[in-house]
């Protein structure tokens, strides 16, 4: 189970993105724009079907929140790393 951290855009940009224990167990992934919009996942490894690699995630959440489009670079890092995500609250 990953541990709380949190990743802000380096560029100025009011994006965040961070990973979270989730309550059932696991680990959940939070993503606000800081306007209107968040989003949390829960995360699993596509490999085994148990928890994702918390470093894996963490690599992936600091490379996509310094992108111009933070979701689709989220999503994209997160296939890279075969890393599945399923929305749970929006």
């Amino acid at each position: 189970m990953a541990h709380i951290q949190s990743f802000h855009s380096a560029t100025g940009a009011s994006d965040f993105l961070g990973l979270r224990p989730g309550r059932r167990g696991g680990t959940e992934i939070v993503y606000d724009d800081g306007v209107a919009r968040r989003i949390v996942w829960r995360a699993t490894d596509q490999r085994t079907g148990g928890d994702a690699d918390a470093a894996r995630l963490s690599d992936a959440l600091e490379r996509a929140v310094n992108q111009p489009r933070v979701l689709p670079a989220l999503y994209s890092e997160l296939k890279r790393r075969a890393i599945a995500v399923e929305i749970i609250a929006q």
